[in-house]
């Protein structure tokens, strides 16, 4: 895999993806990770994408779901690799040829106006009922808001115009 970053939380989803894809072991976090990984529960993501800069795989989770982070990491690069239904699971030859980014999310918080949205800085979380779709923040291509929601709301299968939004912000390593 390609390493872009010397992020230690990006070495830990690297190492993850290349033993699962590889040995078809799933690795228990370890002494060599920061401590912070192991006393810290948040939501996050982990983006795989190609060297040409298209998508390969991206899955997370917007509220932590196991006891740690580490953990959160592991899971959700795994799945990353292995579970996006929109790719095929990455194949072995294919590890040299991607890169990871990991996003770990903020709390989620209800905003009651697009207003205080933007893009660039904040994620969008769109709720109708039990739909639910989620949208990274500064991704290429989607330049407004209205584009944001338009792309969230799709993931979620929500076509009404009455629904709850939230953002949330990243913490994004290369």
């Amino acid at each position: 895999m390609v390493m872009l970053g010397n992020h230690p939380y990006v070495r830990w989803a690297i190492r993850v993806i290349e033993s699962y894809v590889r040995d078809g072991i799933i690795l228990e976090p370890d002494d060599d990770l920061p401590d912070e990984l192991f006393k810290r529960r948040a939501g996050c993501f982990v983006t795989l994408h190609r060297l040409d800069g298209s998508l390969r795989g991206c899955i997370g989770t917007f509220l932590p779901t196991r006891e740690n982070l580490a953990l959160e990491i592991r899971d959700n690069a795994i799945a990353s690799a292995t579970k996006d239904p929109r790719f095929p699971p990455v194949s072995p030859e294919e590890l040299d040829d991607i890169e990871v980014t990991v996003d770990i999310l903020s709390e989620p918080e209800e905003v009651d106006d697009v207003s205080q949205l933007d893009p660039k800085k904040y994620g969008v979380i769109v709720e109708k009922g039990w739909r639910r779709g989620l949208l990274l923040p500064d991704i290429e291509g989607v330049e407004t808001v209205e584009r944001q929601l338009e792309i969230a709301k799709m993931k979620a299968g929500i076509y009404e115009d009455d629904f709850k939004i939230y953002r949330f912000t990243v913490e994004r390593y290369h």
